[in-house]
């Protein structure tokens, strides 16, 4: 692609995000998500690929399907209060609101777009659209959340928490794994939304740094889990990091993952929903299985027991400069849990 063009989708992509993250106006906040889908269709469909096209076409219909759901929804606030500001907000558009962010964010029941979409575009976009899309929308979240049923935001945080996790298990494309795994990181994420804006700030910064850190060394390494096993000829130092930042995604201590589920889990239990705490934390397992058993067809199946194809093609490996400080993060800063949390 044209450089140039490039960098006018890049910085409309920024601006879209800007835009919502700026706004008290519905019409705003609707422009922006309608500009932030328009920056990301070309990137998906780039590859001038089938299942890109298919990829790029659900990816439309469903964001355009949740950004009209939110334009009736301020039209709907507007009649009904007399006023555009977004924080004034009546019970059914807040209903219409939560429902378009869930569709927009890939929430269960309205996820299965997701795992397909990935499936279809490059490991790099695939990483755009599990961090960089989710701050819009996440956005009106925070903007609205005093006005949302509460119970609604933690019943689905549970459920996402637990398709994510069963779903994954029986995947095979390692970007569909982390689709589910993203999914399953929302559940956390809307959980968090329903206890404390600071606890959503730390949750997603978090969850946008071990994403970008799995996804970046992934990328140029390994599509499949197969894949995975002929891996460490390659690289073995890239792949022993991405095999820890793996485990931090999936939230095992003592590394930085464990950080929001366990503050996640304090607040829960001090509000004294210790069943809503005892199943999402259960539905965690699952996810962090499907994680093991990527380790295990990396590091276990290292020579003699390795797969027929031990060695792959000698292509250099290059990775961006900035992939070690991310795995740096993702996986050790777990000691500053009380300084993060004080200060987000």
């Amino acid at each position: 692609m044209n450089p140039l063009i490039w960098f006018a989708l890049m910085m409309s992509l920024t601006a879209s995000t800007i835009i919502t993250m700026s706004s008290n106006h519905w019409l705003l906040a609707w422009l922006g998500l309608e500009l932030n889908t328009l920056s990301a269709l070309p990137m998906i469909i780039k590859t001038h690929h089938p299942r890109a096209t298919e990829a790029t076409t659900k990816y439309f219909l469903i964001q355009a399907t949740a950004a009209a759901m939110i334009l009736l929804a301020g039209i709907m606030n507007t009649w009904q209060t007399g006023q555009w500001h977004i924080s004034h907000i009546t019970p059914i558009p807040a209903l219409l609101t939560t429902t378009a962010l869930m569709l927009k964010l890939g929430l269960t029941p309205l996820h299965l777009w997701y795992p397909q979409v990935l499936q279809g575009v490059t490991m790099n976009t695939a990483m755009v659209i599990s961090t960089w899309q989710k701050i819009a929308p996440l956005t009106l979240l925070y903007l609205t959340h005093h006005t949302l049923n509460h119970t609604l935001l933690l019943t689905l945080g549970l459920m996402s928490a637990m398709v994510g996790g069963w779903a994954g298990l029986n995947q095979t494309q390692t970007r569909t794994i982390l689709a589910f795994s993203s999914i399953a990181h929302m559940g956390w994420l809307l959980t968090a939304v329903a206890l404390s804006p600071n606890l959503t700030t730390l949750t997603l910064m978090l969850y946008m740094t071990t994403t970008i850190a799995t996804f970046m060394p992934t990328a140029t390494m390994t599509k499949t889990i197969t894949d995975l096993g002929t891996t460490w000829p390659l690289s073995p130092p890239a792949l022993t990091t991405t095999l820890i930042t793996l485990m931090s995604l999936g939230g095992l201590p003592p590394l930085t993952g464990f950080m929001p589920k366990w503050l996640i889990l304090k607040d829960l239990s001090s509000t004294g929903l210790i069943l809503l705490a005892t199943l999402i934390l259960l539905a965690s397992l699952p996810s962090l299985f499907f994680y093991i058993r990527l380790a295990y067809l990396t590091m276990l199946t290292t020579p003699p027991t390795t797969t027929n194809a031990e060695h792959k093609w000698r292509f250099k490996l290059n990775l961006p400069p900035h992939t070690a400080l991310a795995i740096t993060t993702a996986t050790l800063a777990l000691p500053l849990t009380m300084t993060l949390y004080t200060t987000t």
